[in-house]
This record gives structure tokens, C-alpha cells and sequence, in this order.
């Protein structure tokens, strides 16, 4: 099972936090063909694109309202509930996450303020493969939505999954394409004749994927590059094995380049939560890749103190962050995580799918810098400021002296025009 290290086995722990990260470099000639080829041929080598990839023979890349009504038809009325329920908190929590704008006066003549603007347009890229990712679909598109986006554009391989387009269409998408991989982000960020250039891209992908919005960014925006998942948990000696191991094989099953680590004061937790990782494996259906994540990329880290324990979170800055504790104050010792889980029955899958907060998080100790997806992302707050003659002249000698020390003189003289009018 998981690997019980200690802060003795230094090189153990660096390998277990430099985990795994894509290797952009091995796809990147043929990801920038991709997207010449994308900016070329528009919609035609979409088209191509889907027959020699997807093995899909597409006539068009959008979806008409005929094939949202149909996909209706294919969803179990139990997932849609399920759907209209994590929309409804997703949609609460980022309503609650929306600034306000501002105006104030800070000194005589002077008022300043904030004011907040949508984007215009976004692109969520929304991974196929053997399971519709609905999640995806709600955490990129709600939030957009509430930001105020008038255009919401998914992509997502063809042929998309039923569940994904009654997903994008009940959170909100505006179009939804049947186009994925490096392809739909070079659609998507330059344009086609049938998908819109959009002003930022979100969502996760794969190696593909990832080394396409990498090599965009600079001529449309993007959320951030994102690798492999990662759970970190902390836990003391009452910690719950069967929880523990539970969500740790959570994170495991996603990717054999997953990361999934327990940090915890007890020896004793530590070994029978290794026993609870293979008793529940032995049932997974996932248990493959589980296992290989478990064993490589993974680990269970016995510390001497919660203040060590701390240390090692804020030094991983880890995805997903789980605190097994009694005592709910400890968050304040987290400076770098990008999604904070408090208490025994707040397991990660609460935040994949339904309890309000996004799930799109920075990985690869990217927490360190930014937190995960949010109602930001889909705003521009571009300041306000109102000056009287009077609130400039208070402040004209200033200008006037950062400008000859910068050798600005139409700066300056700007200012001074205003002095003697």
C-alpha cells in the first residue's frame, strides 16, 4: 500500500511532492499543429480532427436545440435532479462570492472606486472518456454564469455524452460543441466559423489539453495549468481509518499519477489505515489505477507534532485538503491549499459534486499563488476615479516630481495646464 515515511526520508518526501507533473514538452510540436491547423482550416479540421481522433463523422460542430431537446430524452430524471441540486449550491456559494461595487471619497476632491464588469465570452473545456464529468460542466459554467458571461461556450470530445449537454444547457452554456482535445482550445481561443473566439478558457484536460491552453495563453486568458490530483489529509491518533483510507483511495482512483497522502501523529492510525487502503481496494472497481497511485505517487507521513504536521501542508500546498480534527481552529495554521475540507464527514467528493465551493483547484503547488476557480475569474474590476480641481491640486506636486524623475514631461505638463486654468 502507501509508503509510511517520516521527515527523516527527505528524498521520499521530495519525490511524493514534486509527484507528477504533465510533460508538456513531449506534446508540444504536435499540440502547435494542432492549433495552426485549427486557425487555418476552421470547422473543416475540426471535423477532420473528430473522424481521425474521436472516430466520430460530424456534419457540424454545434448542437441545435433539437439535439439539447433529445439528449433530455437519454438522461435519467434521477441525474437531472441530481444536477439541478449541485447547480442550486454551486450557484449559492458563488452569488455569495460575487464583490460589490464601490465608490468613496479618501480625501477632499477625491473619490475612488471599484466597479465590476463580466467577460464577455468564455470557453469551459469539459473532458470526455468513459464518464460524463456533469461536475465539470456545473463548476466552469455556473460560476460564469453568475458573473454575468452573455456567452458561455462548452466544448467537450464528440460524441458528448447526453449527461454533459443537459448539464451545460441547465447551468447555462449559451452554445455547446462537439469538439475536444488541443483542437477545441485552438477553436476556442482564435475562432471557426461556427465556434466564437472566446476572451478565457477554464476547465481541466488532459496532457493535450493543458499544453494547448499553455501555448494560447497571451492571445486569450486561461484559469491556470493544472497536473495530476491530489488529497492531503491530516488526522491524529482518533482519526477514522475507514474514512481516511476511503477518501484517500478517492483521490487515487482518478489517475495512476494521483497523489493521496495522510499526515498524522499516530503510528498506530498510520497502519491501520495501510490495512483499511487494501482491505477496500479489494472491492474497487478502480482498483487498478488506485493501486498504482497508492504505491508511487503516495504516501503516509508520521510527524511528531500538528505543528509539523502543518508545516509539510503549507510546504505541499496540496489540492484537496482534508482536516480530521476535533478542533476547528487549526485552519488558521493553513496558509496554502487549494480547497479546505474541516471535520470527519466533509469528504472531498462533497466538494467534487454537491456541497457549493468549486472544484477546478490548483494543483502542483500552485495554492501557493491562487486558490481554486471562482466568480473572479469571470470578472474585471477595472478602478474608478473623480478629481475635482481642488482634489488634483492637493496632489499636483507629487505627479509633477514622479514625472521629472521619470522624464515624463507631458505627464507633467498635463497636471500643470490644469493649475493654471
Amino acid at each position: 500500500m502507501a509508503k509510511i515515511l517520516t521527515l527523516r526520508d527527505k528524498a521520499e518526501l521530495k519525490k511524493i511532492k514534486e509527484h507528477a507533473s504533465f510533460a508538456l514538452g513531449n506534446v508540444r510540436k504536435n499540440v502547435e499543429s494542432i492549433i495552426s491547423d485549427v486557425r487555418k482550416r476552421g470547422d473543416v479540421a475540426l471535423i477532420d480532427y473528430a473522424q481521425s481522433l474521436d472516430k466520430a463523422n460530424l456534419k457540424r460542430m454545434v448542437l441545435t436545440k433539437e439535439d439539447i431537446r433529445r439528449a433530455y430524452g437519454l438522461v435519467d430524471k434521477k441525474l437531472i435532479g441530481a444536477i439541478r441540486a449541485s447547480a442550486a449550491n454551486v450557484r449559492k456559494y458563488h452569488v455569495m462570492q460575487k464583490p460589490r461595487e464601490w465608490m468613496k471619497k479618501i480625501s477632499k476632491g477625491i473619490e475612488v472606486g471599484q466597479l465590476i464588469r463580466p467577460l464577455d465570452s468564455v470557453g469551459c473545456y469539459v473532458p470526455g472518456g468513459n464518464y460524463p464529468l456533469v461536475s465539470t460542466v456545473i463548476m466552469t459554467v455556473v460560476p460564469a454564469s453568475v458573473a454575468g458571461v452573455k456567452e458561455i461556450v462548452v466544448c467537450s470530445p464528440p460524441l458528448i455524452n447526453p449527461a454533459i449537454i443537459v448539464a451545460a444547457d441547465m447551468c447555462g452554456a449559451t452554445i455547446i460543441c462537439s469538439a475536444g482535445g488541443a483542437q477545441a482550445v485552438a477553436a476556442m481561443a482564435y475562432g471557426t466559423e461556427s465556434v466564437p473566439k472566446v476572451n478565457k478558457i477554464v476547465g481541466p484536460g488532459n496532457i493535450y489539453v493543458t499544453a494547448a491552453k499553455k501555448s494560447v495563453y497571451g492571445d486569450c486568458n486561461i484559469d491556470f495549468i493544472a497536473g495530476p490530483s491530489e488529497i492531503m489529509i491530516v488526522a491524529d491518533e482518533k482519526g477514522n481509518s475507514e474514512f481516511i483510507a476511503a477518501d484517500m483511495l478517492s483521490q487515487a482512483e482518478h489517475d495512476r499519477l494521483a497523489s493521496a497522502i495522510l499526515v498524522t501523529t499516530s503510528r498506530e492510525l498510520a497502519e491501520k489505515v495501510n490495512e483499511e487502503l487494501g482491505r477496500q481496494l479489494k472491492n474497487l472497481s478502480t482498483g487498478i489505477t488506485a493501486k498504482e497511485s497508492l504505491e508511487n505517487q503516495s504516501a503516509i507521513i508520521i510527524v511528531d507534532s500538528m505543528e509539523q504536521a502543518f508545516e509539510i501542508v503549507n510546504d505541499f500546498a496540496p489540492e484537496h485538503l482534508e482536516i480530521m480534527l476535533d478542533d476547528k481552529n487549526v485552519i488558521k495554521k493553513v496558509r496554502n491549499a487549494g480547497a479546505i475540507f474541516l471535520g470527519n464527514y466533509s469528504p472531498e467528493a462533497a466538494g467534487d459534486y454537491a456541497s457549493g465551493p468549486n472544484h477546478v483547484l490548483p494543483t502542483n503547488q500552485v495554492a501557493k499563488s491562487r486558490a481554486g476557480l471562482s466568480v473572479f475569474d469571470f470578472l474585471k474590476m477595472p478602478s474608478v476615479q473623480r478629481l475635482t480641481k481642488e482634489g488634483l491640486m492637493s496632489i499636483s506636486s507629487f505627479i509633477k516630481t514622479i514625472a521629472e524623475t521619470e522624464g515624463l514631461e507631458a505627464h507633467k505638463t498635463s497636471v500643470e495646464v490644469r493649475e493654471n486654468d
